[in-house]
């Protein structure tokens, strides 16, 4: 029977399609009253950069209430914006890659999440995170930019 080897996919896809970075919720606000359901909002969440001891972000997102969006069913559409500071003193090391990823949220029960990507650009000292809506075919041209100097921490 073909269902089974769907569901078996779908069993091992979904565990992984719920993980984030050690992200945290801040706090939602409503944008739109549902009669039945969750109400539609717009959440920031915050993070640190796995790598860069001295680095957070906030990344606000857009959920989808209503019935779709209570049961997890509902696709979050693909608006974002991201913003990242310097918390604490930056020791970049010897051997950062020059990409990589550092956030990740599932905004749809299948195949889409918004990832966040760190890009360390050498020649101007500054720590770039770029926010992509992305599926397994397709992405989304939607992105969201914040730069983090590297300066000399003062207490």
């Amino acid at each position: 029977m073909k269902i089974v080897p769907c569901l078996a996919l779908l069993c091992l896809l979904l565990p992984a399609a719920a993980l984030a970075g050690d992200d945290s919720e801040v706090g939602c606000v409503t944008t739109a009253w549902k009669l039945l359901g969750a109400n539609h909002k717009v959440c920031v969440s915050a993070f640190t950069d796995p790598d860069i001891p001295g680095v957070a972000c906030y990344i606000s997102q857009a959920k989808t209430g209503g019935v779709s969006g209570t049961l997890g069913l509902a696709e979050d559409p693909s608006n974002f914006s991201i913003s990242c500071s310097q918390i604490g003193p930056i020791k970049i090391p010897a051997k950062l890659p020059k990409e990589a990823n550092v956030f990740r949220e599932s905004t749809s029960i299948f195949f889409k999440a918004t990832r966040v990507t760190r890009i360390w650009d050498e020649k101007r000292n500054t720590l770039v995170y770029l926010a992509v809506s992305r599926r397994i075919v397709e992405g989304s041209p939607f992105n969201a930019v914040s730069t983090v100097p590297v300066k000399k921490w003062e207490d």
